[in-house]
């Protein structure tokens, strides 16, 4: 298996749901490394990460499951208010506080066969940043953060300025279907895909919510079912699940087929409970069965 190296701010999260409210760390790279974590034990994985030294309990809660963390110091912690409405997929943000971003002198030291940068916010990496990893192994990249401009506590939708250059040295990119059109102006899955893929990107994985997901490798589409869950309880963070699964297997060997449903099956147990995913890599296949 490649070493897979996730980077990405650990934030703050207040989390709003019609029933509960509580605080608790998020972002891409906690969800990915604790999703690592239950997985295979968090071998062959390092979290890089950026916060603030008076917020470091969730650092040593995955350093002490022996999860491999490094940490470039931060004045402050990402800060973000999720409000959820009674539809998990319809979200409002805003943003309290901001880390600084990751720069490619920060991470000269970083080595890995699979580089996955968690953007929360469009400033977080740069071009030089993916220019830098690329020269290092895969780089995968879940576009939402590009896509989010913060003005004052509001987190505003933008599109990617730098998209085109920096689509063409992304091997595998993330995005779900408000994403896609924002990026393509394409509505459709598969003309969203071809679009990117057109641009550069060797790995498409459009996720669809409820209708699935849909992956596109060297000009072969893959349809991926969703599978129902048992009950909803929390959406956040099924993304990062999904991007966390899908790269395991396909550092492990799997066909972006075989990627994308144990991806999505891991999304389904993931959604079943509040926090990150916490399963086992025999549920997830328990429940492709």
């Amino acid at each position: 298996m490649n070493k897979i190296c996730c980077i990405g701010h650990i934030t703050h999260d207040k989390i709003i749901t019609p029933t509960t409210e509580a605080d608790m760390p998020g972002g891409t790279s906690y969800y990915f490394a604790h999703a690592m974590y239950h997985l295979n034990g968090g071998k062959d994985f390092e979290l890089v990460t950026s916060l603030a030294p008076t917020d470091m309990q969730p650092v040593d809660e995955l350093r002490h499951m022996g999860v491999k963390v490094t940490v470039i110091p931060s004045r402050h912690t990402v800060y973000f208010e999720n409000k959820y409405g009674a539809n998990q997929n319809n979200r409002t943000q805003r943003v309290l506080a901001k880390a600084a971003p990751f720069t490619a002198e920060s991470l000269e030291g970083v080595e890995a066969g699979v580089f996955h940068l968690g953007s929360l916010l469009a400033d977080d990496f740069g071009l030089d940043v993916i220019r830098a990893l690329k020269a290092r192994g895969v780089v995968s990249v879940d576009s939402q953060g590009y896509l989010r401009e913060v003005r004052g506590e509001k987190v505003f939708a933008v599109d990617w300025p730098d998209k085109r250059e920096a689509l063409k040295m992304i091997d595998v990119l993330k995005v779900n279907e408000y994403e896609m059109e924002v990026l393509t102006g394409q509505k459709e899955a598969h003309d969203a895909a071809l679009q990117l893929a057109e641009w550069g990107v060797n790995e498409v994985c459009v996720t669809l919510g409820d209708y699935g997901s849909v992956v596109l490798e060297n000009d072969h589409f893959y349809d991926i079912c969703a599978y129902p869950p048992k009950q909803v309880v929390d959406a956040t963070g099924c993304g990062d699940t999904y991007s966390t699964g899908y790269l395991y297997m396909r550092s492990r060997g799997a066909d972006p087929s075989e990627a994308g449903h144990f991806a999505a099956a891991m999304s389904t147990l993931k959604l079943e409970h509040s926090g990150p995913f916490a399963r086992t890599e025999e549920e997830v296949f328990s429940l492709i069965k």
